[in-house]
């Protein structure tokens, strides 16, 4: 039977959902967002799943409380497991109470998964806890929104006090605390956007933070922090000092093989933009593989240069009469994520490059292979390298086209927003010649000005080289680890 589920997303660091929010969104067939729910969180939901905004500003309302407590009860009777997926968690100021009483009313079954709440996160990410055996036992929340409805005599004396959605009304507030005796030197610190990349941290105290806030222009959304733990944070703040905190990452790699270098970037700090510049797609004529695969057991080497090429391979093979069974010939892998792509099968691999290039796997193979029968699946457009020297080691080579690349439908709309944006991003990381090649159909090489660029590796780079672009940094080990940590490095140094 379908429910409606009402999840904390967390308070903006995507990795901060809970492991049962994450299982839940997996299964989604409706997804009702909010303006505080990292959109990267969409992308957990099945491809096939409606997703709806219904964000709200503090002037703009996408729509009103009762049309969305009205829009899950209608996505429930539709049949699909429904999602309100709702910043912080869904029962501290977020309405989650109201939206509940409403699905009671309808007699729909529901679910409440808690979230990480803003203020807890922000503690958490700014070094400032809210509790401390040494300065406070006590912490008190309080909205902001409505200065009127609080007794403030009362409540500003908390030993330490989180005011949320409480950034306009701030001035307001902090006189008032004031007028009531507490003191005008209390440290007190706003922070915006809290435990993502932007995250950004004011600090003073009650007299001097709301005009700092002026000063600055800050925006909403943000949460308040007032108390004598605020000074921790000089000497526990770590997120702040990540090497990749406030930089912006593009990554190309296609949407579903992008999750590794993401996550290594993101524990570096990094707010990572996904632009996939590749697209995965079977070949446009089958016959070549599909005859291969039929005598797959005539073969002494199967050579696999991607781990794109071991997932187009198998697909074929379960397609076929044969099976792992039929493999009889010596394996051999460009570099380890072809490598465990192998190994995932429980198949050993004899052979992996020490340099993760075709170069690296030749030097690797025996160098006298006469008589040799060899199978090659790989990508449509590759580098004749490989198949040219296994030729002139006496080996009878079948080359066969395995998948292709292609570049995805709204690859330019894409690159134009994330490019053109008013603040562009400082890195792009590229992993392939074709991320470079089809990127590069769809912008002018003068948008990544301004824009550091990050290459996976020789083959890559010389790709990029030959567009003009310059190469800020390059791998020494070619892999999503390697590239990670080659700009981990570089910026490290440059500070």
């Amino acid at each position: 039977m379908n429910k409606v589920y009402l999840v904390g997303a967390g308070p903006g660091d995507p990795e901060l959902i809970t492991v049962k929010g994450r299982r839940i969104l997996q299964s989604a067939g409706v997804v009702f967002y909010d303006h505080l729910a990292n959109p990267a969180l969409l992308d957990l939901a099945p491809p096939t799943a409606r997703k709806v905004y219904v964000g709200k500003k503090r002037s703009d309302h996408s729509f009103r409380q009762e049309e969305i407590s009205a829009m899950l009860v209608e996505a429930y009777h539709e049949g699909a497991d429904v999602v309100r997926l709702k910043g912080g968690d869904p029962y501290i100021f977020g309405r989650g109470g109201e939206e509940a009483e409403a699905l009671v009313a309808a007699n729909i079954p529901f679910e409440v998964v808690p979230g990480v709440t803003a203020a807890l996160g922000i503690a958490a990410y700014t070094g400032v806890p809210l509790t401390h055996r040494s300065h406070t036992s006590v912490v008190t929340f309080v909205t902001g929104h409505d200065v009127e409805q609080i007794d403030w005599s009362k409540i500003g004396h908390a030993e330490t006090l989180v005011i949320m959605m409480g950034l306009t009304t701030f001035p307001e507030i902090a006189g008032r605390i004031i007028a009531a005796g507490r003191s005008r030197h209390t440290p007190a610190m706003v922070v915006r956007w809290g435990t993502r990349a932007d995250q950004e941290t004011l600090v003073g105290t009650l007299e001097t933070l709301p005009g700092i806030i002026a000063d600055l222009h800050l925006k909403p959304p943000a949460t308040l922090i007032v108390g004598e733990v605020v000074d921790l944070r000089g000497h526990l703040n770590w997120f702040e000092k990540l090497p990749l905190f406030g930089k912006t990452v593009v990554v190309t790699r296609p949407h579903d093989q992008s999750a590794e270098l993401a996550a290594l970037l993101r524990h570096e700090g990094a707010a990572v933009v996904s632009l996939p510049a590749i697209e995965i797609a079977a070949p446009e004529n089958l016959f070549a593989l599909d005859t291969a695969i039929a005598r797959l057991d005539t073969y002494d080497w199967l050579i696999f240069t991607s781990a794109n090429g071991v997932r187009a391979f198998l697909d074929r093979l379960d397609r076929s009469s044969s099976d792992l069974r039929n493999v009889r010939a010596k394996l051999a892998a460009i570099g380890p994520a072809t490598r465990a792509a192998l190994e995932c099968l429980h198949l050993k691999v004899d052979v992996t490059g020490a340099e993760y290039v075709a170069e690296g796997l030749l030097a690797a193979l025996p160098g006298d292979l006469t008589g040799q029968k060899i199978l090659l699946a790989r990508a449509a457009l590759a580098r004749d390298v490989l198949p040219k020297e296994l030729a002139a080691r006496g080996a009878v080579v079948d080359v066969v086209e395995a998948y292709r690349t292609i570049a995805p439908a709204a690859l330019a709309a894409a690159a134009h927003e994330v490019l053109d944006a008013p603040h562009k991003p400082d890195w792009i990381t590229f992993t392939s010649s074709s991320t470079v090649e089809n990127l590069l159909r769809v912008i002018r090489a003068e948008q990544l000005e301004g824009v550091r660029v990050a290459s996976i590796g020789p083959v890559t780079s010389q790709t990029l080289r030959q567009h003009g672009i310059s190469i800020d940094v390059e791998a020494t080990a070619y892999t999503a680890a390697g590239l990670a940590a080659a700009i981990r490095e570089l910026v490290i140094i440059e500070t």
